[in-house]
């Protein structure tokens, strides 16, 4: 072959890559494709509940719920047919509602833990087990969603939940890291109340930055130098891309809540002090005695291992376990190796405690 007629071959390759590049970060991926229906409504929040696969004979009849983040969407757990925490678990056998913040609008600037877990939350568990027929249920929580159903646990112990599942779970914030939000979010730095007297709700995009500038290399470089890379390998551009659609798809944080999250966790931890009050009651996590499996991620920089571990010795529950796995916040659960080690010892515990 001449290298005139190699040229335009190089040419024609060099094209479809930049098609493919020029695809992936314009357009969005579809993500949260497992099939749902709306069972109920507060506000802008929505409970989800999927359609099973299993027959009824064959399912657990301990319904469960999961819980995110309030400045992120719940799309995570549903990313992409095939990489769905979601479809894998209904796919096990479980009765499996989602519980979908949605987006705070500035009339909703005033939300606080409080009303996220007492009227949101509770109402929400209320439906699930009215639908699923069972007095008690699972909930698993997700970084902010486990600081949520944490206070829920606590607050509720005999309203019926029998499993409580924390992923990543900031709780403890007694042992700063060099690299985590603590450093941005110091009141030497940081004026929480004029952030939120101009904004009203913590804007997503200034959160976003946060998480990001956390590792500014990874993040701002070599995730995309890994993508260009990868454009010849369809399935690797597809993970990016469902990935980025998620990651682009922020919301604020409703600015009671951020307020709390910053000042009474943060800078005071008085949830693991036991001086954190919701409506003017102390949450006592000598109270919580669900069955609870917390699973750390080894290689967290938002959440590290040391605030998810101490929660143990503060709670009452009898059975309970820590499970480490190797990976950052979201990789654990959505990375290459969640299907690997994350979901089936998720399946497993929680099988063996919902019959």
């Amino acid at each position: 072959m001449t290298e005139a007629t190699a040229l335009p071959d190089h040419w024609s390759v060099l094209q479809q890559r930049f098609q493919t590049l020029n695809k992936v970060m314009t357009t969005k991926a579809a993500i949260a494709q497992t099939p749902k229906e709306t069972v109920w409504t507060l506000n802008k929040a929505r409970l989800y509940r999927y359609i099973p696969v299993v027959a009824k004979e064959s399912r657990h009849p301990v319904p469960l719920l999961l819980v995110f983040a309030l400045m992120n969407r719940p799309t995570i757990l549903d990313i992409r047919p095939g990489h769905s925490f979601i479809e894998y678990m209904v796919g096990r056998g479980y009765d499996v509602y989602l519980l979908d913040w949605g987006v705070p609008g500035l009339e909703d600037k005033d939300l606080k833990f409080d009303d996220y877990v007492l009227d949101y939350l509770t109402r929400a568990i209320r439906k699930v087990k009215a639908l699923s027929g069972s007095a008690e249920f699972s909930l698993l929580g997700w970084c902010i969603g486990a600081i949520l159903t944490t206070i829920y646990a606590s607050m509720r112990p005999d309203d019926g939940l029998r499993n409580l599942l924390l992923l990543t779970a900031p709780l403890d914030f007694s042992k700063p890291q060099a690299l985590t939000f603590a450093r941005w979010t110091d009141e030497k730095y940081f004026d929480v109340d004029r952030v939120l007297a101009t904004f009203g709700n913590m804007p997503g995009e200034m959160i976003d930055y946060g998480a990001k500038a956390l590792k500014p290399i990874e993040n701002y470089i070599s995730n995309y130098l890994k993508l260009w890379d990868s454009l010849d390998n369809a399935k690797a551009v597809e993970s990016w891309h469902a990935m980025n659609t998620w990651v682009t798809d922020i919301c604020p944080m409703a600015g009671g809540a951020y307020r709390q999250l910053i000042v009474d966790l943060y800078r005071h931890n008085r949830l693991m002090k036991g001086e954190l009050k919701i409506r003017g009651e102390l949450v006592n996590l000598k109270r919580l005695r669900a069955n609870l499996l917390t699973v750390i991620a080894e290689g967290d920089h938002i959440t590290p291992p040391c605030q998810s571990e101490a929660i143990l010795s503060k709670i009452s529950s009898s059975d309970t376990e820590i499970f480490r796995v190797p990976g950052g916040h979201i990789g654990i659960m959505a990375g290459s190796g969640a299907q690997k080690m994350t979901w089936p010892h998720i399946d497993q515990w929680l099988a063996a405690r919902s019959r």
